[in-house]
């Protein structure tokens, strides 16, 4: 073990306590909490295992066209996240993929970094190959793999400026963890850039798009958002998705302004995390804004102001039932979520100015004049109106986003294609 590593994993051991009750939370009642140490049941002699590690549930239903494309007969899928909610949306794409007969698909907790757990998590799993997406390094279960002669790959590699920034104060700990890594499947030059800059060694490296443009909404989500929207009749309905704490009082605000000149209007508020469901809840009931709960099947009638997303991977559905789509986390600064969701099902697609996680995919929105952004909830709900008012204009705008998914789409084939290729290729 070098040094960088060797005083990665002392401070581990030291902050053992804080990162211990940080994950207590992050569990599920299937799972047993020894799996953040690596005990997990142990893989049959033989069996050829995929392992695909998403942190959280965005990453999870970003890498849903891998995730089925990876799942095949006679093999296993597993898929690790650090959270909950990424562990909810591996564990019913995973029953529906068994039960479509597409191969042995489950979920673990990804163990915490510690080189004990690390080793125990590795050799009870015996991958045959280890897929981490987007930005997750890390560097002993990189360097377990490496040691164990299990081969790495980095798909839809991502690196903002600002974890590019974090990570190259750490540069000999992510030179020494790269060099584990062998093939990065980055999904743009500026990534790619940026990896190459921590020591990621450039003929390990490719440029094969975003996975994000890959996404195929289909007709059973589309039947399903049909329905939907008969329930809800005929009145402007918008949609925030992925909203955080801080965004949800603008966007009622927005929504309250916007009543004031279509009193039938509906929003459809998806709250990002399921533990803040019921916090909404009651904030809206405290703005005054009659709120239906999906989660309770509770009826929308013309009094409904607010229907409340409070269900697990529905989003794509509720978007899709929408005549306008805001896509949250960019009225506070988190950073924005997955633009290409509601551009994807042809749905107008708004946001605000924080966007330095979308930054990319915003920009070839804009050049396509698929995207409307606004400084704050006071500018939303005067867009709102405009476009309320403008039905040309928003059939213009869904068209843009669409064309625009289906003009970037092939990064899946791309990435599957390095993956044919050794060292990952199937026996």
């Amino acid at each position: 073990m070098g040094w960088p590593r060797w005083l990665y994993s002392a401070a581990l051991y030291g902050l053992a306590p804080l990162i211990w009750r940080r994950v207590w939370r992050e569990s599920l009642l299937t799972h047993p909490r020894r799996q953040r140490l690596g005990w997990i049941p142990p893989s049959p002699p033989g069996e050829r295992v995929t392992w695909l590690h998403c942190a959280s549930l965005g990453e999870v239903v970003a890498a849903r066209p891998l995730i089925e494309a990876l799942a095949r007969p006679g093999e296993r899928l597993v898929i690790t996240t650090m959270t909950a909610t990424g562990a909810q949306r591996a564990l019913a794409l995973a029953e529906q993929l068994t039960e479509a007969g597409r191969g042995r698909v489950g979920h673990v907790f990804l163990p915490l970094d510690f080189p004990g757990a690390a080793r125990r998590f590795v050799s009870r799993l015996r991958p045959s190959r280890a897929l981490f997406f987007e930005t997750e390094l890390w560097p002993n279960l990189l360097a377990t793999c490496h040691r164990r002669g299990v081969p790495v790959a980095v798909l839809n590699g991502r690196l903002s400026p600002r974890a590019f920034h974090g990570y190259r104060r750490l540069r000999p700990l992510m030179h020494e963890a790269l060099s584990s890594v062998d093939w990065l499947a980055a999904k743009s030059a500026a990534d790619a850039e940026r990896f190459r800059a921590l020591g990621m060694a450039a003929e390990r490296t490719s440029i094969v798009g975003s996975l994000k443009f890959d996404i195929r909404p289909d007709e059973a989500l589309r039947e399903a958002s049909r329905r939907l929207r008969t329930r809800l009749g005929e009145r402007p309905v918008w949609v925030a998705g992925s909203t955080h704490e801080g965004e949800d009082e603008q966007l009622l605000g927005a929504h309250a302004r916007l009543r004031e000149q279509y009193p039938q209007a509906l929003l459809i508020l998806v709250p990002r995390h399921p533990q803040r469901f019921d916090a909404v809840a009651e904030l809206c009931e405290r703005r005054g804004l009659s709120t239906a709960r999906r989660s309770r099947e509770e009826a929308v009638d013309g009094e409904t102001a607010v229907y409340l997303g409070d269900t697990l991977g529905e989003l794509m559905t509720l978007y899709a039932a929408g005549d306008l789509a805001f896509v949250g986390g960019s009225l506070v600064p988190v950073g924005g979520h997955n633009l290409l969701e509601p551009a994807a099902l042809g749905v107008p697609v708004l946001s605000g100015p924080a966007l330095a996680n979308f930054e990319e995919v915003a920009e070839v929105l804009r050049e396509a004049e698929a995207l409307e952004e606004v400084a704050d909830g006071t500018a939303l709900a005067e867009r709102l109106a405009a476009l309320f008012a403008d039905e040309p204009r928003r059939q213009r705008l869904g068209e843009a986003g669409r064309r625009v998914v289906a003009a970037n789409r092939g990064a899946l084939a791309r990435t599957l294609e390095g993956l044919a290729k050794p060292p990952f290729q199937s026996q």
